[in-house]
């Protein structure tokens, strides 16, 4: 099969949705070779950020637009004329989108929708910015041949919000960066924390500080414990949010709480691997990728009920309530009190991300794929 992708956040991109994309081509390279495979990408910035992903697959044709003046054009609508020129057959749409005007053609197309946060919380969102996703997340819904949703929490919300047939949506999880799968020496681990001068044993939460991710619950919590022996260590993209929870820490007095701003990524596992608790009290998630990757790190997980946390965490943590603070303390005091509690926690959740490997992605999404270009064939 030709398979293309909308792969533009996997060249430009180096958080979710770009991690996402390079996530899903790294698995279906390694473990579906038998395919040729097309990146289709306005630009590639990865070469001159010393990003060598694309690089390393010989077997993946990077397909820039011959259009150099209309590179957002070429995307949403032009681009559907290099379908014709390379022979695709399946076009995936990784990051919420395809292109316009595609259902007559011969091609079967596949997107993936991460999660319609905009639409269950619009206050978050700028106006303009949330039509924009609208009309894109819903045409793309409608108009595709099949839905990948990241979550059952996403698939319900697609049906939900866009009236969308559950037949036409199929659930596919994901894993995080190979990064996380293997485990440091301790020198390593200690040299990171060292680096950020952490000097006790330590509960980590990492995730860019909005009201969304409800770090303010989690500081409150922390407070209320007094656990003088630990730190808690936020780590996250700077925002105005930031500001409650530093004016909060400076009210308090609270002096074991560390917060870091542009952590180079190549530190984050040390980071986790050197924690003895992970915290993610989100409100609402598409997913929850830090949570799998604090499992893959053999450290204990406390998450959020209400999205799609539990999906991501399956028995490898606990929940509580994000709008709780009395329930947030007591499962942190839970796990922190109990070493068996916490042994336990840690093998369920390596049973748990099993599912989430590369190679069963692959194998779920070449079956799409597969059954798709079948259409393709018949209707010739």
């Amino acid at each position: 099969m030709k398979i293309g992708f909308d792969a533009k956040r996997a060249f430009n991109n180096y958080t979710g949705l770009g991690n996402y994309s390079r996530f899903i081509i790294d698995a279906l390279l390694k473990f579906a070779p038998e395919n040729e495979y097309f990146a289709f990408t306005p630009q590639n910035k990865s070469s001159q950020q010393g990003n060598t992903w694309a690089e390393k697959h010989q077997n993946l044709r990077i397909c820039l637009p011959s259009i150099k003046k209309f590179k957002a054009l070429w995307r949403s609508y032009l681009i559907k004329n290099d379908f014709k020129k390379y022979g695709i057959q399946v076009f995936h749409g990784l990051s919420n989108e395809i292109p316009f005007g595609l259902k007559n053609k011969k091609v079967k197309t596949v997107v993936t929708i991460h999660d319609l946060i905009f639409e269950r919380y619009p206050k978050l969102y700028p106006p303009f910015d949330r039509l924009i996703y609208q009309i894109k997340f819903r045409k793309a819904c409608k108009q595709a041949d099949k839905v990948i949703a990241i979550s059952e929490q996403t698939k319900r919300d697609i049906i939900d919000y866009y009236k969308i047939d559950a037949d036409k949506i199929a659930v596919v999880y994901q894993d995080c960066d190979e990064s996380f799968h293997h485990l440091l020496e301790s020198d390593s681990i200690s040299a990171v924390l060292k680096k950020y001068e952490i000097q006790k044993k330590y509960i980590l939460c990492i995730a860019t500080f909005t009201e969304r991710k409800n770090q303010l619950l989690l500081l409150k919590a922390f407070h209320k414990l007094h656990l003088s022996d630990y730190e808690l260590v936020l780590v996250g993209g700077k925002s105005a949010y930031q500001t409650r929870l530093e004016d909060y820490i400076q009210e308090h007095k609270l002096s074991n709480v560390k917060i870091f701003n542009k952590v180079p990524f190549s530190d984050l596992p040390a980071l986790y691997q050197g924690a003895n608790l992970f915290v993610y009290p989100s409100f609402f998630e598409g997913f929850g990728i830090p949570i799998v990757e604090a499992l893959h790190s053999g450290v204990p997980v406390i998450a959020a009920t209400g999205s799609c946390l539990e999906e991501a965490g399956g028995n490898g943590a606990l929940y509580a309530n994000p709008e709780d603070v009395n329930d947030l303390s007591s499962k942190i005091l839970q796990v922190l009190s109990n070493k068996n509690l916490q042994k336990r926690m840690v093998i369920e959740g390596q049973k748990h991300i099993e599912q989430f490997s590369s190679k069963n992605i692959a194998q779920q999404l070449q079956a799409i794929y597969k059954e798709l270009a079948q259409v393709v064939i018949s209707e010739k």
